[in-house]
């Protein structure tokens, strides 16, 4: 009987063992996930600081420097129109870009590997259909192109955007840059094009944005300005003593943001001829400039793209993209 007995109280004690055992397990099991879900929740909130959360957001420096996020993220392409010969695809298509849609013209050269590609961005009053000429010779030479419709036509209202700039507002020139950045997006995304070559070329007004982009974005393979030159701020900022002011005008100067392109090359193509812009204007920023550039300037034309530039911008391209 007493053996008996003890022998219940073993098995008591062993089965309460037990029974603390599982709860000290399930305890330790609890605390564990909730460690789990404490780490999930400091790394979402690590992601949240530390990624740019708008992909859109814009900042100037004290010293009047541009910026927008590095990974702007992935691009709504809408395809509008498609046209195809034997060389080449010829795409209308739209895309949003802050407050805008931006329309442009893709043309991809028929191919079975991914291809170089170039931003083209057109001068002031230029619609997409005037970059066409310069996608011409891209595609002849086995290169994808984009030229978009600026907003604005490319324009610029250096009072109204002052204006938008004093009020915390996004100046109209600081989305153009924008746009830019979003048309190298379009390409990188693109099945067809080797997100590793790409590069942008812009007339006139289109020149000073594409300085700006490639300045801010350094995977974009180079830059060339056709037509271009800065404002030549610096030496008017003694005249100026509101430092507001001074950094609103800074940072729509393509000057500014010279420093940032190597080592990527920078190169200008200007005619003697120019009558909008003239020529030393274009030789004055290109001074300011860093190596690796070149300077062309041709005798033909006058403001734009003109025959005795087709030379050196193939040539420069080649060489961008190696």
């Amino acid at each position: 009987m007493a053996k008996r007995i003890k022998e219940e109280d073993r098995q008591r004690r062993q089965k309460g063992e037990a029974v603390r055992s599982l709860k000290a397990e399930k305890k330790s099991s609890f605390y564990s996930r909730i460690l789990i879900i404490i780490g999930v929740l400091i790394l979402l909130a690590l992601i949240y600081f530390l990624i740019p959360q708008g992909s859109d957001k814009w900042n100037v420096s004290d010293q009047g420097i541009l910026s927008y996020p590095e990974n702007r993220g992935k691009v709504d392409v809408k395809v509008l129109k498609t046209e195809s010969n034997p060389n080449y695809t010829l795409e209308t298509i739209s895309f949003p870009s802050k407050d805008y849609t931006v329309e442009g013209l893709l043309r991809i050269p028929s191919s079975g590997k991914k291809v170089a590609a170039v931003v083209i961005l057109p001068g002031a009053t230029v619609p997409m259909e005037g970059t066409q000429t310069l996608a011409d010779i891209f595609s002849s030479m086995g290169y994808a192109s984009l030229g978009i419709e600026q907003r604005n036509r490319g324009g610029v209202d250096f009072r109204s955007d002052f204006d938008l700039w004093k009020n915390g507002k996004e100046p109209v020139e600081h989305k153009m840059v924008f746009d830019a950045l979003r048309a190298v997006d379009v390409l990188r995304q693109n099945p067809s094009i080797d997100p590793d070559k790409i590069a942008i070329v812009g007339e006139s007004n289109g020149g000073r944005f594409a300085i700006i982009a490639a300045a801010i974005d350094p995977k974009i393979s180079g830059v060339i300005g056709i037509s271009t030159s800065g404002y030549d701020t610096e030496s008017q900022v003694s005249q100026i003593k509101d430092e507001n002011v001074i950094r609103f005008y800074r940072s729509i100067d393509p000057e500014t943001y010279l420093k940032f392109i190597p080592p990527r090359k920078f190169v200008m193509i200007h005619s003697d001829n120019d009558n909008i812009i003239q020529i030393q204007f274009a030789r004055n920023t290109f001074e300011k400039a860093l190596e690796p550039k070149q300077f062309y300037n041709v005798t033909t034309g006058t403001h734009g793209y003109s025959e005795g530039m087709k030379e050196p911008l193939m040539n420069e391209l080649k060489s961008m993209f190696g």
